[in-house]
């Protein structure tokens, strides 16, 4: 049996049962509520909702490429299902954590866009728990799983850029 492919083990994961995009939504949703323009009807100022547009294209560009690299190898992009291979080409080759790193871009490019001091501070703590629930989670998993083809990887790439 190819230890790269075991799938009928519900112990096969990483122990991520809360999606992370539902935590990045979470704290965007609160920081936004608090101070931004937007819960009251209004528009923020063309510059603002450009730039945070920029920001929230660069994130979500980064991804469907993140996205398009792990169909690529068949591996479930879903952190409570087993994870069958380790992406480590593309973007992978530059960044362990592409897809978090895109959601704190079109994170951040919401908070500008939608003029929110709040939520651009809330963007802090809500990297801590992605960090400590996620991405340590999947790293202890990683690990565990694939052995020094993760940590030889760990090595090379750094985690966020």
């Amino acid at each position: 049996m190819d230890d790269n492919k075991i799938t009928d083990n519900p112990a096969d994961n990483a122990g991520v049962r809360l999606p992370p995009p539902f935590i990045y939504l979470g704290f965007l949703v609160m920081g936004l509520w608090y101070d931004s323009p937007w819960f009251e009807g209004r528009m923020t100022e063309n510059t603002m909702l450009l730039g945070g547009g920029l920001l929230f294209a660069i994130g979500l560009a980064l991804l469907l490429i993140s996205a398009r690299g792990q169909k690529k190898v068949a591996t479930n992009i879903e952190p409570w299902k087993p994870t069958t291979a380790i992406v480590s080409t593309g973007i992978y080759g530059y960044s362990r954590n592409p897809m978090y790193l895109g959601m704190i871009f079109a994170y951040a490019g919401l908070t500008i866009g939608g003029a929110s001091p709040a939520a651009l501070v809330a963007l802090v703590p809500c990297v801590v728990v992605i960090r400590v629930y996620v991405i340590a989670r999947e790293e202890r998993y990683l690990e565990a799983k694939f052995g020094t083809l993760y940590t030889d990887y760990k090595k090379q790439v750094r985690r966020w850029i």
